[in-house]
């Protein structure tokens, strides 16, 4: 178990980077955003930045097999399995779903809700 107290933020994404290249599955020691503690098994999909800088992992949570967000400053401890991913990812190149038609109030809060499931819709390129 890695604790990420004692890493740099470099060398937890990092870990996380080859966890995903590898397709080993990862268990975390989570901070909610209310402040509990969980522990998950994950299965990384995505690594991404926010528009605000964070840096957030998509990934399939093995206990719910459901696609999740995690940011990595709440990671505070990990561990990277040698086996091999089992929950079924999404598709990567499904089409966005379209804003809702009608402005309900309803309507907004469950196109925004959808949005962690819907994949990015631009892909970052190197520079030539």
């Amino acid at each position: 178990m890695k604790l990420t107290k004692n890493q740099t933020t470099e060398q937890t994404l990092a870990a996380m980077y080859r966890a995903t290249a590898r397709r080993h599955p990862v268990t975390i020691t989570y901070i909610k955003a209310d402040g509990t503690e969980t522990l998950r098994t994950i299965e990384l999909a995505d690594i991404r930045t926010t528009k605000a800088g964070d840096i957030i992992l998509r990934a399939a949570d093995r206990q719910t097999g459901e696609l999740r967000t995690f940011r990595l400053d709440r990671i505070q401890a990990y561990t990277i399995h040698r086996t091999a991913y089992t929950v079924a990812l999404p598709e990567t190149g499904a089409p966005a779903r379209a804003l809702p038609a009608t402005s309900s109030p309803a309507a907004v809060v469950a196109y925004e809700l959808g949005r962690d499931d819907r994949p990015a819709r631009r892909q970052l390129t190197p520079a030539a």
